[in-house]
Order: structure tokens, then C-alpha cells, then sequence
């Protein structure tokens, strides 16, 4: 799994809840450094903020289908606009999951992806 968010404390917070029950291969801050990781180190699921510099986390996964990826896409963000829900599944993200939710929902949005069912956070679907 990789992993990529730009607030390097928030980073090292989903690494450090992941690693217990996963496979952590990399953690990146920016999209750039994801679609190079997810390349190289071609991890199963790759969990991604939506919101980040250098190129976003939908426009990187984008790049990566048309690259031919199957990497299994979990979204986390602090939004819960309809719109942007859409957005992330037009790029065949397997998971979106609120931050305010993510202590709850981020291992079982992982482990749904692994499976390749959806799952998406309960908060984003009241907004």
C-alpha cells in the first residue's frame, strides 16, 4: 500500500494506523511523487488525499489508468461536496473516506478495495 497526503503529520498518522494491519511500501506528498511510487513500487491499494500540490490526487489517478494501472484507489479528504464524490469515482476510486471519519473508516474502505467492492464514508453521503 501507498500512501500519500501533503501535511506530513497527517501522513505519518495514516502510516502509522495502517502499518499495524498492512503492508505500508511509501508515503509521498504531492501527486508527482505518487504517480512515480505507484509505478515503481506498484502497490495494491494506494490511499491518496484529493487536495495536493504539484498535481491532485484525481488527476493522478487519472495518469495512472491511462498508464494502465489497476491500483485499487482510496480517496481521504476533509470534503464532502457530492460533486467531488462523483469526481473520484469517475477515476474508478474503489473508496472515499471524510477525515473526520477516517479513524472508523479507513481500514474497512482498504479492506472492501481489497476485495473490489466501494465504500464510502456514511458522512459523505449526507452532504
Amino acid at each position: 500500500m501507498l500512501v500519500a497526503d501533503d501535511f506530513q503529520p497527517f501522513l505519518e498518522r495514516i502510516v502509522d494506523l495502517l502499518s499495524h494491519e498492512f503492508c505500508v511500501v511509501g508515503a509521498v506528498t504531492n501527486g508527482a511523487e505518487l504517480v512515480d511510487a505507484v509505478t515503481s513500487l506498484q502497490p495494491d491499494v494506494l490511499v491518496t488525499d484529493i487536495y495536493m500540490p504539484v498535481m491532485n490526487g484525481l488527476e493522478a489517478a487519472v495518469q495512472l489508468r491511462g498508464h494502465g494501472s489497476q491500483v485499487a484507489v482510496v480517496y481521504i479528504t476533509a470534503h464532502h461536496e457530492r460533486e467531488l464524490l462523483e469526481a473520484a469515482r469517475s477515476t474508478g476510486a474503489l473508496g472515499y473516506v471524510t477525515k473526520p471519519s477516517l479513524a472508523r473508516d479507513l481500514v474497512p474502505a482498504i479492506r472492501a478495495a481489497l476485495e473490489g467492492r466501494q465504500f464510502v464514508s456514511d458522512s459523505a453521503l449526507t452532504s
